[in-house]
C-alpha cells in the first residue's frame, strides 16, 4: 500500500519547507481580519509560520505577512499576533 503523502508548507519566517502539522497558520478572513488559526481549518487566505517566536520576528521584520496577504498591516496587528503567538508557543 501506497504511504499517505504529507503536506508541506512554507514558513514565510525562516522559508523553510515543513509538513504542515509543525507550522501555525495565521488567516486573513474576508472581513480583513488576520489571527492565529491553532486549527488550520478557518475560512480564509492562509500563511505558514513555525511554531517559534523567533520566525514570526522574522515575518515581521521582512514584511513576509505583508506579501503574503497583499495588504499593509498595521503595527497594531502585528502586536496582538505576536502576544497569541508568544501564548501559544508557551501552552505546548
Amino acid at each position: 500500500m501506497a504511504e499517505k503523502k504529507v503536506p508541506l508548507r512554507t514558513c514565510i519566517g525562516c522559508g523553510l519547507a515543513k509538513a504542515k502539522k509543525e507550522l501555525i497558520r495565521v488567516v486573513k478572513t474576508k472581513e480583513g481580519d488576520i489571527c492565529l488559526d491553532e486549527t488550520g481549518r478557518k475560512n480564509g487566505r492562509g500563511a505558514y509560520l513555525c511554531k517559534n517566536a523567533e520566525c514570526f520576528r522574522k515575518a515581521r521584520k521582512t514584511k513576509g505577512l505583508e506579501r503574503s496577504f497583499q495588504m499593509a498591516i498595521p503595527p497594531e496587528v502585528y502586536d496582538i499576533l505576536e502576544k497569541e503567538f508568544i501564548k501559544f508557543e508557551s501552552a505546548q
